[in-house]
């Protein structure tokens, strides 16, 4: 049983690592599938069991989470990319003042934090 959570475990940390390289990629995930030698539906089945599995815990959570975009300066313009529980995904500019930054998240996630 602990072997196979340890397997599981890496398992999720490959895919987890595959998929932020192909989201960084440039390429359709066919082409980068077809690349690296990975059956695209497999690929699929990993980022939507990933996914499911970070909402079940921020969920659990009940608090935010922050992930890097990039780690080269100046490669995200805006400053900031907030992505809600919805989906949402807001890229709030340099300098941004606090109120219109309320009024857009309030209007975009109207469930608090």
């Amino acid at each position: 049983m602990v072997q196979s959570k340890v397997q599981d475990l890496e398992k999720a940390r490959t895919w987890r690592a595959l998929i932020r390289e192909a989201s960084r990629s440039g390429l359709s995930i066919r082409e980068f599938c077809r690349r690296r030698r990975l059956k695209e539906r497999q690929f699929y089945v990993w980022q939507r069991r990933l996914k499911e599995a970070r909402a079940e815990k921020i969920k659990g959570h009940g608090q935010a989470t922050f992930a890097l975009v990039s780690e080269e300066p100046g490669e995200l313009a805006a400053g900031i990319e907030l992505v809600l529980r919805s989906g949402v995904r807001i890229r709030i500019g340099r300098g941004v003042d606090e109120a219109t930054l309320r009024t857009v998240l309030a209007t975009a996630d109207p469930q608090p934090c």
